[in-house]
């Protein structure tokens, strides 16, 4: 069942094929010009007829379908669904079409940084984005640059004398989240595990249950990320992740970890953890205080530090809220244009 050729739906249902967008575990995303909607290209994600997939296809649709109609004035930004069919199996979603997405236009830029002004500028739409689902009572559990794309991601190229290399500069900075596949509303089964590693909070790593307190630090990893054009936690290892997040942010409170069902990362109410092992010291080198990674020492740049200082607090129950972060001084500047 899941060798059912792609080729096979595109005749059966797509006028013409303009390319891939993407692949994965799941399938592949494909753009699409729809000749019965005067051309209109859209981007097809089509999922491999393979139950896990299935489901996870089938719930993105119903939380599609909800929160499309939920924002009917397109207010919030995220991805429209336009359609959607079963066919022999295969989940097929069909989406407006969008540009690259956060880390490709990274990629692609050689992952020189956003300014401050276009991460203010991406951050309050997608902050208002996620306390929208929020608010409706969903944690969307993966949320990482791969799942932020720019509406239109076309640039201008300049040449940066500073960094003596050319520089691509965004037309525009609209962007919208993707990928609901892994949303979870507040009444469902939580999993144990949620997020991309890099981007996972430490209450799911010490697996101390979670809530959608999760999204928020993902949201703040994905700032530091965009301002840095780095992943701040490069691991893939639980307890060196743990390790890395105290080189940054501080020791883990021992209250947390005295809750903590992994008892093997922990000792005596502390992270057990050698900073003098090999990894320890992978972790010197790679992680220093998150105040040593400002750029500028500037008040805008100290008040984007002191919202991610807020984002990435260990204990979720203290963490910023979204309402929160959206009324924090560094979107100031956003208010006053909006007066």
């Amino acid at each position: 069942k899941a060798a059912f050729t792609y080729d096979c739906l595109f005749i059966l249902f797509i006028d013409e094929i303009i390319g891939t967008l993407g692949e994965g575990a799941f399938g592949k995303v494909v753009e699409c010009l729809d000749h019965s909607k005067s051309n209109v290209r859209v981007a097809l994600k089509i999922i491999k007829n393979i139950e896990r997939y299935r489901e996870a296809a089938l719930s993105e649709v119903d939380v599609l379908e909800r929160i499309n109609s939920l924002d009917e004035e397109k207010t919030f930004a995220c991805v429209r669904m336009l359609d959607w069919f079963d066919h022999h199996g295969h989940i097929c979603i069909v989406f407006e079409l969008l540009g690259l997405s956060t880390y490709d236009f990274l990629k692609e830029n050689g992952f020189m940084p956003f300014s401050l002004n276009q991460i203010r500028c991406m951050a309050d739409q997608i902050f208002r984005a996620v306390q929208f689902l929020h608010r409706n009572k969903l944690t969307h559990t993966d949320l990482k640059p791969e799942n932020i794309l720019f509406v239109d991601s076309n640039y201008d190229m300049k040449y940066n004398f500073k960094m003596k290399r050319d520089e691509r500069t965004l037309k525009r900075l609209d962007v919208k989240v993707v990928d609901f596949g892994n949303a979870t509303y507040d009444h469902e089964h939580h999993t144990s595990v949620v997020s991309t590693r890099h981007y996972r909070a430490p209450e799911v790593i010490l697996e101390l249950g979670w809530n959608q307190a999760c999204d928020v630090w993902s949201l703040g990893c994905i700032l530091i990320e965009f301002y840095l054009g780095l992943t701040l936690f490069q691991t893939h290892d639980s307890k060196e992740h743990l390790a890395m997040m105290e080189r940054v942010l501080g020791p883990i409170p021992a209250h947390l970890l005295q809750k903590a069902r992994k008892r093997r990362y922990v000792h005596h109410d502390k992270l057990d953890w050698d900073e003098h092992s090999s990894a320890g010291r992978y972790v010197r080198k790679h992680c220093k205080p998150l105040k040593q990674y400002m750029s500028s020492k500037t008040p805008e740049h100290e008040l984007l530090f002191d919202l991610l200082q807020k984002m990435m607090e260990y204990d979720s129950s203290k963490r910023i809220t979204l309402e929160q972060a959206i009324g924090h001084p560094f979107f100031n500047p956003i208010r006053k244009e909006r007066k």
